[in-house]
């Protein structure tokens, strides 16, 4: 071009340039063709043109990284309509195309973020517009598809090849060879290549799309008009086929990717490539010049193999594998019965719903834990079903058979009759009624149910459930499925299949989020009766019992009547297990045993909690009651449960191993339950798991070990002698269970097994030359496995013959263990530890026979015991004299065995040796990894067992006899003790290792040698081993070289630390044992005067005390144990002269002890009841507790009342170490009642601490651990030792212990000037004393306790009861001296306001004082009670005081009461107050019945007047209906009150443990008598409220009457006018001021002036002016405020709670809603509802409207108007419930449209509903239950709040504003 044509082109584009900025782009074609017309410019030049100066044009519209606005937007779409027209107008110049969408369409597209979608396609349609006009189908094939396809694969890194199943597009080209083709492809293809990576996943998937559904487009146009190209073929035909093909195939592979990939797949391509499967079943395509057919039916396969993969692999992957299903299912569900006529020749369809695996995933999406995967397999499943949506599809007879009346059923509640109504309106209950019912019905029963339960309330869940599951199932057993036509309705057409959809919708139910739901479908499944549905219990999954409903049993919504009373199980798990013993019943053999095993197996699947866990053990025992029972004919012949017909069809050999694994799973369910610590708890655990282990598995047919771990698992306390599980135990061991044989051969089976294990246990397996090893872990086990033999086998054996093999063993045994190979090292230490096992169980079985009171029996004494009472006895047949016998002529050998193994311990070669395994190599060591070699250790190992096994032996055989076998071992052990003390010190580690070893084996030789025969021994034997000094206790060698040695071993400083912590245990545990040879000799009377030296004893103490503070766990016990011995020393005297008993522990040293202690009880365990048990009994020592220097110190606190206050203070934080610590004090003041002065605050904190909480786990502690139960034992003695069993597992023994203590002072008290006291009577009375005026003083004074207003339950309230019930007690100790100080106060206490629970303790503390002081009655009483003006409340406590002294009073004093205080009483009796008055008549009629004898009627005239009134009186009271009935409701309150017993702790306490939960508080007889006039008055209320709503509803009747509406019209038009007058006078004020026109003339008032009666008439005729004035401009404002009010009524006369009653009044204010609707006026009064409805400071419209212009507003229903401030009114119509229905009917008439806001099948969305009418009602619900079924059938429509979150429901206030919004909304908008 020349330059003037290039100047004028510019300024042609420039001009455009502005014109895309302000032209449309739809006007930019005719104006472009005006500008080519008038500059008669080409298109080609100008579209050059703007091509090269595109990037100039929209720089600046276009900014990198910026969003367009709107008018950058319409630059751009004009630019490239521009561009688009002048393509057109070059018709087919490939160039230009190319050059357009290289230069602008690409660039445009990357810049897809900027712009919205909208203008995408704008973008898109103009150009494929372009390219459909001018058929360049094949520039795209070249340039635009393979761009963009390239693109693609380039996203997963899949590169084009020659191999890619994508098509070569420009082979196909019809275009080939021409001229005008360009080859920049060729040049350009590495910028083609870099610039499609460039290019996101999205917008190529996008823009594919666009182009096949445009060539779709355009070869719709061209077979409508049958228009084709020249060469014979629709180019455009290939053009789509071949594009589907790779748009096929780049589907299937973008599924298999990443979630972007699989997201672009699904919104981009599917949709399009359905859409053209839609209209077409297959296409031909070219590949590589080979034809292929692209079928609908290949492509459907490849996507659901997709799917089937993307299943298999997450969460993720399968919602996608929905959605594809989904997109699937939707394209071609309406598709299919138009294609029927033309499948002639096709191959069959492919129809997922006929894939297995399809309905398998349906089945897991339904019940899957995400709601979005749940909501899509829904969607499929309706789509798969062709089951819409709606629910009014029921028409003809099902219609009809729905409107019938039904029959209600005789005892329905009033909750289940409304459900009833509810789901006939829902159209439940009709689907399985006729008898045509197909796969259809059963699958639109299933969809309801399950719509309802993941999208509806809880009313409609309620109404739909039972009646369509019951119908369901009885259909089952009724009908028989006819096969449907329809595909997938197979799935419903056999009884497993339904149950297989009815567990989703149980599964579903127990998964629900609403606890009242979950529990609702429970019940309903529990509550199927199977056996009405022929036994259908079998087709339930057992998929679904075990998981699922295992699941729901596990949740505790479901039993809350769990654990009440002590009764663990609930009526869920009763259902539960009559459910499972019915489902195992039909079960055949094999599956009974396999379904039991997978049963007892979900306590390892699933974490069961307390509930769970006992549901589960029940349902195991009703499950194997049910083995059998199926097929019990074949079950006889065969001593098993398992039928051997069974047996012989799956093979003999597997059912041990099957009965193996069942009581492997079964004790796994008993180990569970030690996790829960209530022995009661546990206890019924194990006795369910016994029942059914007993009665399936023969105890011989199970491997003996099976059998040994099972036992083992049930604690020992319900298995050993006195268990109540032992019985049990015993009879399924010894007869096999129930089902089994009745001969002994079971039992005889059994014992062979047990004698056999001593052999099997100790035989030598050949291991060739190597040496044998074993460390710490292989004994414990050995241990462990040999107890347990030792526990089964006195549980089998019944007589001695039985035992006899097991003598001859080890009779055998033991006779050579010093003979075995070393090789066998394992079988003498096995043969030790099973002879141990045997003497530590008969130890545990003497002292269970000792606890129960039942002494240790020779041979002769049990011989001479029948046969019956043998039995009772634990060891019966055991023949412990003969036993002896062998051990004794064993133990010497034992004991050669002993020295031959202890030479490791002296050994000095053995400490050369430090090859350490490698699994001990750099670790820091442990009870199990000495840091010794291998070998070393088995020898160290071998050496502990054997002097265990002679300290045991011996120590037992002691018992029995004692002769030279028994000094031999105790010459062993004694020099065992003295060569471990005395040797010296190693300083290497191994050396360290192995003395540890040595005092791990001294603990066992010390605890053997504290019996009185090893000590008369040791002391002859002492001064041949030990020179010990003349004259210097023989005792103080011993514990002098054992410290010495240990302490020198310790300082050296070679063992790693965890075993050093391990030496310290054992020294603190050897001297406990040391400490306790002087405490035994002094039990066996024995003169101890020559134990242990003063210094000694001192020394032990330092170091003691000294170690406390750092004390291990380990340590803690000896070391308290130790501080115990050594205190006692002191006290008992045992140091000679040196230290006496009485000064022999200064305060210095306990300063140091409580220090120490203290500091250790802050680190240790606080909840471990052993510690703190030792602790106490340790520091507070009886020895020194006596001491008062150790108490108080001149005016400071004392060692010991330091630490007591220390303890207390924790303990308000530690519930067991207040308890415990109150056990231990009170047992120690009882014996030292002088003390008790000193801790008059500390019993006071007592007195105020507690509750009525159990503590389950102290129990279980005391019963599992027997330290802790031995040291609890020690405590000081409880006063009184049931109330302790009954009251120290609760927090409420703090104070009771308080009480017992005072209550057994009060008796020493009582012997004060008896002959008989002592000074600790004294000391009783004193304490008494001091600690009533203390708690008196505090109860009425404390600023808390002295409150008069304070809530029920509340702390305030607990502490109150707290202080009065002590205090009641404590009324024992009040005497002349302080009797007018404890009145004073008591006096103040009755006339403050208190609640009954309080008032009846105050008021039987003063009867039982003025019954102990009958003087004060007419001194004080009297006057009180004839004060007129006493508060009604405290004069009722004087009055019940009054009459029970009159009672009560013995004989001497009781007329003069009656004469003093009835006189007073009697005029209460008119009491205006209704509840003295009651109260009054009660007590009179009492003393009057009892001290008034009935006279005859013949003496009746000549009786005083005074008498005959009394006689009238009781009369009355006697037949008067009112005060019958106020007695009878009274009965029992009266006659069982006994002031005497009400202040014992028995009466406080005891008698009220197990009844009551607050405080053992009894309900006080003032309480009763308000309740019953209350109950008295509610009841005439409801009676007046049922007359008002009968007037009420017959007014509405009336008013419906068209004749009646005039009459009506012009009463309240009369009511009206009568108010205005009434109220007129109060609407204006009092002094006006006259405007100027409004004043006379005054000559007129002059004239007028002189006469006073023209003016009075003057002043008249201005106020009537006024008047008229006022109710003029009242009448306007009110015509203008209804006007400006909205045609909206709010009914919320269904809802009862105030709060949502007072903000929903609040709200229609604000919105001014005409009116709401209440069921009762005189909520309006309620203080709850005006201070919602008036919030103080709320003044945000204090100017809307005048001041009392609402207030004459009229309904034709009675009307309140209520205050929300001040300023505002808004209507209040009174609609009871019973009205409702007339109330919306009379709506109805008047134009309203009612609408209920309510979830149903056919609720409108809100946002959705249109609100065409302007006068409408809304109906709200029911808190809970919603709008009652009858309201729901007046409703023109109901609405619903959409929502998105997990709960299913709003607060109805919350609700109602929501709806009155939307409705104000709408109405603004209109």
């Amino acid at each position: 071009m020349t330059s003037t044509e290039t100047n004028s082109m510019a300024s042609i584009v420039s001009s455009l340039s502005n014109s895309f900025k302000q032209v449309p782009p739809a006007a930019m074609p005719p104006l472009l063709d005006c500008i080519l017309a008038t500059t008669g410019s080409s298109a080609s030049t100008l579209f050059s043109s703007l091509l090269d100066s595109f990037p100039n044009l929209t720089k600046d519209a276009i900014k990198e990284g910026e969003n367009f606005d709107s008018d950058q937007c319409n630059y751009i779409a004009s630019m490239v309509g521009t561009l688009c027209h002048l393509l057109k107008k070059l018709e087919g110049n490939h160039n230009a195309f190319q050059s357009f969408m290289w230069k602008v369409y690409i660039p445009l597209m990357k810049m897809m973020h900027a712009f919205d979608r909208e203008m995408l396609n704008q973008i898109a349609e103009s150009f494929l517009d372009v390219v459909t006009e001018t058929n360049a189908w094949g520039v795209l094939e070249e340039t635009l598809v393979p761009f963009f396809l390239s693109s693609v694969e380039l996203s997963f890194g899949m590169l084009k090849s020659k191999e890619s199943d994508v098509n070569e597009w420009d082979r196909c080209s019809p275009f080939q060879g021409s001229n005008d083709q360009i080859n920049a492809s060729e040049t350009d293809k590495e910028y083609t290549l870099s610039l499609s990576r460039l290019f996101p996943l999205s917008t190529s998937c996008r823009i594919l799309t666009f182009i096949l559904d445009a060539s779709l487009q355009s070869l719709q146009a061209a077979s409508n008009s049958e228009s084709v190209l020249e060469n014979g073929c629709c180019y455009v035909e290939k053009f789509a086929a071949n594009l589907l093909w790779d748009l096929c195939n780049l589907t299937e592979r973008l599924l298999l990717q990443s979630l972007e990939h699989r997201s672009c797949a699904i919104g981009f391509l599917l949709p399009i490539i359905f859409k053209v499967f839609v209209s077409r079943y297959s296409l031909e395509i070219s590949v590589d010049g080979r034809s292929h057919i692209l079928s609908r039916n290949h492509f459907f396969k490849k996507i659901w193999n997709c799917c089937r993969t993307l299943f298999s692999l997450g969460p993720l992957e399968r919602r996608d594998a929905y959605s594809v299903l989904s997109l699937y299912l939707s394209s071609f569900s309406c598709s299919k019965g138009s294609e029927t006529a033309d499948r002639s020749g096709r191959a069959e369809e492919f129809d997922v719903s006929a894939e297995k695996e399809f309905w398998v995933e349906m089945k897991r999406g339904l019940v899957d834990e995400e709601g979005l995967v749940r909501k899509q397999s829904l969607h499929i499943l309706k789509t798969v079903l062709q089951i819409n949506g709606e629910r009014q599809c029921y028409n003809g007879v099902l219609e009809r058979k729905s409107q019938e009346k039904h029959s209600i059923p005789l005892g329905i509640a009033k909750r289940e009759l409304w459900a009833a109504k509810e789901a006939r309106s829902l159209g439940v209950g009709i689907l399985c009624n006729s008898i045509d019912v197909k796969g259809q019905q059963h699958w639109e029963a299933f969809i309801l149910l399950y719509e309802m339960l993941e999208e509806y309330g809880t009313h409609l869940v309620e109404a739909a459930w039972n009646h369509q599951v019951s119908l369901l199932l009885q259909f089952c057993v009724s009908n028989d499925n006819l096969p449907s036509s329809i595909s997938g309705f197979n799935q419903m057409e056999t009884l497993g299949e339904i149950f297989k959809w009815l567990s989703i919708l149980w599964e579903r139910g127990f998964r629900h989020g609403n606890p009242q739901v979950r529990c609702m479908i429970m019940q309903s499944f529990l509550g199927i009766e199977w056996k009405d549905y022929g036994n259908c219990a079998i087709y339930v999954l057992e998929s679904f019992v075990l998981g699922p409903f295992m699941e729901g049993l596990n949740d505790p919504v479901h039993h809350k009547d769990f654990g009440v009373k002590g009764v663990y199980s609930s009526r869920t798990i009763e259902g539960a297990s009559r459910f499972l013993h019915q489902y195992t019943s039909l079960l055949n053999g094999r599956k009974q045993i396999a379904f039991l095993s997978n049963l007892a197996s979900v306590a390892k699947q699933q974490s069961f909690g307390r509930v769970g866990l006992m549901a589960l053990a029940e349902c195991i025992a009703s499950a194997a009651s049910g083995v059998g029972t199926h097929n019990a004919s074949e079950a006889e012949s065969c001593g098993d449960a398992f039928a051997e017909k069974v047996q012989m069809e799956s093979g003999p050999k597997k059912f041990p191993q099957d009965k193996s694994d069942l009581l492997e799973v079964l004790r796994f369910v008993i180990e569970s339950s030690k996790q829960h610590f209530n022995p009661n708890y546990r206890l019924r655990v194990c006795e369910k798991v016994l029942e059914a282990a007993a009665s399936l598995v023969c105890a011989s047919d199970v491997p003996l070990e099976i059998l040994l771990h099972f036992i083992s698992a049930v604690p020992r306390e319900f298995t050993d002698y006195g268990g109540s599980l032992r019985a049990v135990v015993q009879e399924w061991l010894l007869r096999c269970g129930k089902l089994h044989c009745a001969n002994c051969c079971k039992t005889q089976m059994l014992l062979k097994s047990l004698h056999d294990f001593p052999k099997s246990y100790t035989s030598y397996m050949y291991l060739g030359d190597g040496f044998v090893t074993y460390d710490d872990g292989d004994l414990d086990s050995w241990e462990f496995e040999a107890k347990r033999w030792a526990r089964v086998l006195f549980l089998v054996i019944k007589e001695e013959l039985h035992f006899t093999p097991i003598l001859k063993f080890i009779q055998n045994r033991g006779v050579n263990i010093c003979k075995q190979k070393n090789r066998m090292e394992w079988v003498p230490v096995k043969f030790l530890i099973l002879t141990l096992s045997l003497v530590l169980e008969i130890e545990k079985i003497q002292e269970r026979s000792a606890e129960f009171g039942i002494p240790v029996r020779t041979k002769s004494e049990m011989d001479s015991l029948d046969r019956m009472h043998q039995l009772t006895y634990a060891d019966a047949f055991v023949n412990y004299e003969e036993l002896a016998a062998l051990f004794t002529s064993i133990l010497e050998e034992l004991v050669s065995f002993g020295n031959m193994s202890c030479s490791i311990f002296w050994s000095s070669v053995v400490t050369e040796d430090i090859s350490l395994p490698s699994s001990v190599r750099g670790k820091l060591g442990g009870p199990s990894k000495r840091r010794l070699s291998s070998s070393t250790t088995t020898a160290v190992l071998q050496a502990i067992m054997s002097v265990k096994a002679v300290a045991s032996i011996s120590s037992w055989c002691a018992q029995f006899k004692a002769d030279a076998s028994l000094k031999f071992a105790y010459t062993f052990m004694w020099y065992f003790f003295h060569k471990t003390i005395t040797s010296p010190t190693c300083d290497s580690e191994v050396g360290a290792e192995i003395c540890l070893a040595t005092y791990e084996a001294s603990a066992s030789v010390l605890r053997a040698l504290v019996s009185s025969q090893a000590l008369d021994f040791v002391r002859e034997n002492d001064k041949l081993m030990i020179s010990a000094e003349e004259g210097r206790p023989w005792l103080d060698s011993w514990v002098n070289y054992f410290l010495q040695n240990i302490n020198s071993l310790l300082a050296v400083g070679v063992l790693a630390r965890t075993r050093f912590a391990i030496l310290l245990n054992w020294k603190w545990l050897c001297l406990e044992y040391l400490l306790s040879l002087p405490y035994h000799a002094l039990e066996n009377g024995e003169n101890s005067s020559s134990f242990l030296s003063d210094a000694v004893v001192r020394s032990i103490f330092n170091d003691l005390v000294e170690s406390l503070e750092n004390a291990g766990e380990g340590s803690v016990l000896p070391m308290l144990r130790s501080v115990r011995l050594m205190l006692e020393l002191f006290a008992s005297g045992m140091l000679g002269s040196v230290v006496s008993s009485c000064n022999s522990v200064d305060s210095q040293m306990m300063w140091h002890l409580v220090r120490s202690s203290w500091i250790l009880h802050v680190s240790c365990n606080k909840r471990r009841v052993a510690p703190i048990a030792a602790l106490l009994s340790s520091v507070l020592h009886s020895s020194v507790f006596g001491d008062e220097g150790m108490h108080v110190m001149g005016n400071t606190p004392g060692p010991l009342k330091w630490f007591i206050e220390k303890v207390l203070e924790e303990g308000t934080k530690s519930p067991r170490t207040i308890r415990l610590a109150a056990l231990h004090l009170t047992g120690l003041w009882l014996l030292n009642p002088r003390i008790i002065k000193y801790y008059l605050k500390e019993l006071r904190l007592l007195t105020l601490y507690g509750s009525v909480a159990f503590d389950e786990d102290f129990e279980a502690e005391l019963a599992d651990n027997p330290d802790a139960k031995t040291e609890v034992s020690l405590l000081a003695r409880s006063a009184d030792p049931e109330v302790t069993e009954a009251f120290i597992n609760t927090e409420l023994y703090a104070r009771v212990s308080v009480a017992v203590l005072f209550y057994k002072l009060a008796g020493l008290a009582d012997m004060v000037g008896s002959a008989n006291a002592d000074e600790d009577c004294q000391a009783a009375l004193d304490s008494g004393k001091l600690f009533l005026l203390e708690l008196l003083d505090f109860a009425v004074n404390d600023k808390d306790l002295a409150k008069e207003l304070y809530k029920k339950y509340s702390g305030i309230h607990r502490r109150k009861i707290r202080a009065w019930q002590m205090i009641c007690v404590l009324s024992h100790f009040v005497d002349h001296e302080i009797v007018g100080k404890v009145t004073s106060l008591l006096h103040i206490s009755l006339y403050r306001n208190n609640l009954p629970a309080v008032r009846q303790y105050l008021e039987t503390f003063a009867i039982n004082i003025y019954l102990k002081f009958p003087s004060l009655v007419g001194e004080q009483l009297v006057p009180i009670i004839q004060d007129c003006n006493m508060r009604p409340q405290a004069l009722s406590s004087y009055v019940f005081i009054a009459a029970n002294i009159i009672l009560h009073a013995s004989k001497e004093v009781q007329s003069s009461h009656l004469d003093d205080l009835f006189p007073p009483i009697v005029p209460l009796l008119t009491s205006h107050h209704h509840s003295l008055r009651g109260f009054t008549q009660l007590l009179v009629f009492q003393v009057l019945s009892k001290l008034f004898p009935t006279l005859e009627s013949s003496t009746s005239k000549i009786m005083p007047l005074e008498k005959r009134c009394f006689e009238e009186l009781k009369s009355y009271l006697a037949k008067n209906s009112d005060c019958v009935r106020l007695r009878a409701s009274m009965e029992g309150y009266l006659d069982a009150y006994n002031p005497k017993l009400s202040i014992t702790p028995a009466g406080i306490f005891v008698n009220r443990v197990e009844e009551l939960e607050f405080e053992c508080v009894s309900t006080s007889l003032m309480e009763q008598v308000l309740n019953f006039l209350n109950e008295v008055r509610e009841d005439l209320r409801c009676s007046m409220a049922k007359d008002v709503v009968t007037i009420k509803n017959e007014r509405l009747q009336i008013g419906e009457d068209p004749d009646s509406m005039e009459l009506e019209s012009a009463a309240d038009k009369e009511k009206l006018h009568a108010q205005v007058a009434k109220d007129s006078s109060l609407d204006f004020q009092k002094k006006i001021t006259l405007a100027k026109h409004e004043k006379k003339d005054t000559s007129f008032s002059s004239f007028l002036g002189d006469r006073e009666p023209y003016r009075q008439l003057l002043e008249m005729e201005k106020e009537d002016e006024l008047f008229d004035q006022a109710l003029q401009s009242r009448s306007v404002a009110m015509e203008r405020i209804r006007a400006s009010r909205q045609h909206f009524v709010l009914v919320a006369s269904l809802l009862d709670r105030i709060p949502n009653l007072a903000g929903l009044a609040r709200t229609c204010e604000i919105f001014k809603a005409s009116g709401l609707t209440i069921a009762d006026a005189n909520v309006l009064r309620d203080k709850q509802f005006q201070l919602i409805r008036h919030p103080i400071g709320d003044r945000r419209s204090h100017d809307r409207y005048p001041i009392g212009e609402y207030r004459n507003l009229h309904f034709s229903q009675a009307m309140v108007m209520i205050s929300v401030t001040a300023e505002k009114w808004v209507p209040i119509i009174e609609v009871p419930v019973n009205s409702v229905k007339h109330f919306l009917e009379r709506k109805k008439h008047e134009g309203f449209s009612i609408l209920g806001l309510e979830q149903t099948a056919n609720s409108i969305p809100l946002d959705k509903s249109a609100c065409s009418s302007s006068c409408q009602v809304l109906v709200l619900g029911r808190e809970k239950e919603g709008i009652p079924v009858d309201i729901i059938h007046m409703l023109d429509a109901c609405i619903e709040i959409p929502q998105l979150g997990v709960v299913r429901s709003l607060n109805v206030h919350v609700s109602g504003a929501i709806a009155l919004w939307e409705y104000t909304r709408q109405h603004r908008l209109q």
